[in-house]
Formats: structure tokens, C-alpha cells, sequence
């Protein structure tokens, strides 16, 4: 099968060598410099992905990595191309926030209470008279959460003096369980299995230190279709009615209320791709083609869990523009992975030099994520952390208690609440 994949950098590229590895065609655009991308000396890029599409044809796939090209690939399904990624649909879920509360709302799923504003000037106006914890998010996805913890919301006002302009929306500070619960979506229905996954943002062990994109993530395949059905399973008509193809998911707080709906991610997500891939038995290709000819119910997927860790060296989670190849920082193994383990290591912004050494981009300091599967959470901790410690690169780091929160309540709570099996 050929697949024809477009983004702004190689952001997916592990997804590209597993296709590669299965034996399928890849070609490849990204919009950033050559210099700074991702995977080079792994993965060849084309300047044109347009010029491609004789290639690609009408019998392969065409994949958007991002939430803003929902508009291009409707317009390629019109024209009886394959696409994968989404929907001007589902990037209007995503990408305007008030808009998606506004479709939840509609399907008569239980809403925290948000408020939407035109820019900071206006949320902090209303937070003066409305002071407490919120939780501060941007229209914008580049820009990252922030949760406020002051009774008063004077963090919370600290951080609007300093935002710059865009919409932004103020929703309201929930102490519950935090839950995802994602599928695949083939144009006309959800493939089942559907999954729950628990992402773990703080940059430190114990929930402490700034908001990142994301420092690893527990997820299964079992356990969660009375959540779907609840929630993002009632969805399905409206993302039918789009054309939307790709994954989704739903990130919730679930208390005594129910399950109460916090934003959709209408994209492949980064480390859920790689957390998902380690349970998904047939792989990316196998994947790829049932949610683009439609027409199957569901997938093979492993019992048990997934946890997935991501590995990182400074400057991450900030990003430093001024870094060049020079700076980037070598990565190694202890024992090089076989065969059968590279399904588990999953490089992110990574590139290999001429010598076929692997350097890890200074500019982010995102290197790659671990995985490890097993019946029980603690086994698949344990394999994660074994292949962890498998990598070496100078000042690397990463979180060691991924789960634990599953473990030390939110299973418990989640379970007694009626919401997992």
C-alpha cells in the first residue's frame, strides 16, 4: 500500500517506520526546514506533496498529521482520494474550544461550566469578578494548559497578563478523575474497540512542575465502553455527517456527577499513537486501511495495559529556536533493540548523522517514547521502565510513576463509581 503523509514536520515518523517495517510505501512532506527536521538520515522528504498525488493514487492513503488541514482533506474526498486525519469538522472541535462545549452540550452530555473570551483582557476582566481556581486554555493547541491552584485566582490572573492575543476559555476547576477515552473513526462509525487512557502532563514525578505537552500515559483497550457509549460514543452522527476520518478522543473529569467532557483531540496524538501501538496486534497499515475503506466493526488489540514513558533532555518542555545541529545531543542504547522490541521504542524528534549515530534535537529535547504492555498496570510499568533505562543520552530524564495515580485511587474511584470494569 502507498501512503502519502503531510504535516509540519515529521511528527508522526516513528507511524512512517512501522509502515516502512510492514512493508508498505511511504512518502513524506514537511513544511519546516530541512535543517531542523525530524528523522533526517531515517526518513526522505518530498518539497511538494501535490506533485505526489499521481503517485499515491486513489487506491492509497493520504494522512494529515495536524488539526488545520480539515478543509484539504474534505476536498480530497471529494475527489476520491483516501484520507486520514480528520475534518474541517473535527478541527473546529478541537481548535475552537467553545464550539466544541457547544456540540457536547447539544448531545446532552453533563458540561463543567467554561466561559469563553475573545482574549485575555476580557478573562480577566470577568475573573475579577468571578475569582477562583479555573483552568486556563488557548484556542490555540501549541499553547499549554495552565490549572490554577490560588483560592483567589491570582496565579491564574498572572498568567492572562501575560498571554497574548487569541480567543482563550476559562473552564471550571473540577477535582475528580481525569480520563480519555479515544477510537477511530472510519467516516461513518467508530471502530471498536474503544480505548481510556490517563495522561500524565507534569513535567515532574508526583503531579508537581509546569504543564507539558506530555510526560507519558496509561491506556488500555478493556474497560471502557460504558464511558464511550456515555460520551464520546454520541458524537458518531455529527462526525458521520462531516466525513471525519482518523482518531478521537475526549478528554474527561469524571465525579459524582458523571463523566463531565473537558476537550476533543481530533488528531493522532503524541505518545497516545505510540501507548495505542503497542496494543494494536495487525498494526498502522492494517489500521489505516479499515478506517479508510470502511465497512469493518472493529480490530484485533491485546488484553491488559499500556504505559508509555517520554524520555527528554533540555531544554524540553521549552523550546529553544536558536539551536542548531551542532548542539543536538547523542542518544544510545545499552543493548541495541532486536527485531521484535523496536515496536517499543518510538523516536520523536530525532535524526541519524552520516556515521549512523542518532542525535536527539537540542531545539525540543524530545527523544522518544517508551513502551511496555502487560496483564496488570504494575507489569506493564515494569517493562517501560526496563527499556527506559535502556536509553542513554547526556542529561536525559524522565517521569518513573507513570500509573501510579491509577493505582493509589483513580482505579478504585473509577470502579466504584460504576464507570470501568
Amino acid at each position: 500500500m502507498r501512503i502519502l503523509a503531510i504535516g509540519p514536520r515529521v511528527y508522526l515518523g516513528d507511524i512512517y517506520l512501522a509502515l516502512m517495517r510492514e512493508g508498505h510505501e511511504v512518502c513524506v512532506h514537511a513544511e519546516d526546514r530541512p535543517e531542523e527536521r525530524a528523522f533526517d538520515g531515517l526518513i526522505e522528504t518530498v518539497p511538494d506533496w501535490r506533485q505526489e498525488l499521481p503517485w499515491v493514487g486513489r487506491d492509497g492513503i493520504i494522512l494529515f498529521e495536524r488539526a488545520d488541514r480539515g478543509e484539504v482533506a474534505d476536498a480530497l474526498r471529494r475527489d476520491g482520494y483516501r484520507v486520514i486525519g480528520g475534518s474541517a469538522f473535527g478541527d473546529r472541535l478541537e481548535n475552537d474550544r467553545a464550539f466544541g462545549q457547544a456540540v457536547l452540550r447539544e448531545h446532552g452530555l453533563p458540561m463543567a461550566g467554561s466561559q469563553a473570551f475573545d482574549g485575555p483582557a476580557e478573562a480577566l476582566a470577568w475573573l475579577a469578578r468571578a475569582s477562583g481556581r479555573h483552568v486556563l486554555k488557548f484556542d490555540d493547541s501549541r499553547l499549554p494548559t495552565f490549572v490554577g491552584e490560588h483560592p483567589d485566582g491570582l496565579d491564574l490572573a498572572y498568567m492572562l497578563r501575560r498571554a497574548g492575543p487569541g480567543r482563550v476559555l476559562l473552564q471550571e476547576r473540577l477535582e475528580g478523575v481525569e480520563v480519555g477515552v479515544g477510537a477511530y473513526f472510519d467516516g461513518r462509525r467508530f471502530l471498536r474497540p474503544a480505548c481510556i487512557d490517563f495522561e500524565h502532563k507534569r513535567f515532574f514525578p508526583g503531579e508537581m512542575g509546569e504543564m507539558t505537552g506530555e510526560m507519558g500515559t496509561l491506556a488500555s483497550y478493556e474497560g471502557g465502553e460504558r464511558l464511550f457509549e456515555a460520551t464520546l460514543g454520541r458524537i458518531a452522527p455529527r462526525l458521520a455527517e462531516a466525513g471525519h476520518v482518523g482518531y478521537v478522543n475526549l478528554n474527561l473529569m469524571v465525579d459524582e456527577r458523571g463523566p463531565l467532557p473537558l476537550e476533543f483531540t481530533c488528531r493522532f496524538g503524541n505518545p497516545g499513537f505510540a501507548v495505542l501501538a503497542a496494543m494494536q496486534r495487525e498494526g498502522w497499515g492494517d489500521l489505516f486501511r479499515r478506517m479508510a475503506e470502511g465497512g469493518t466493526e472493529g480490530f484485533a488489540t491485546t488484553p491488559g495495559w499500556s504505559v508509555a514513558l517520554v524520555l527528554t533532555v533540555p531544554p524540553f518542555p521549552a523550546v529553544d529556536h536558536a539551536a542548531t545541529p551542532a548542539d543536538d545531543v547523542p542518544l544510545f542504547y545499552r543493548e541495541p533493540p532486536a527485531a521484535n522490541e523496536l515496536g517499543h521504542y518510538h523516536p520523536v524528534d530525532l535524526r541519524r548523522d552520516a556515521e549512523g549515530q542518532f542525535l536527539i534535537r537540542r531545539r525540543s529535547g524530545h527523544a522518544m517514547i517508551v513502551t511496555g504492555t502487560g496483564a496488570t498496570v504494575g507489569e506493564a510499568q515494569g517493562a517501560a521502565r526496563t527499556r527506559a533505562r535502556n536509553v542513554i543520552a547526556p542529561e536525559m530524564r524522565w517521569r518513573s510513576d507513570i500509573g501510579e495515580r491509577f493505582l493509589q485511587g483513580e482505579g478504585d474511584r473509577l470502579r466504584a463509581l460504576g464507570w470501568i470494569d
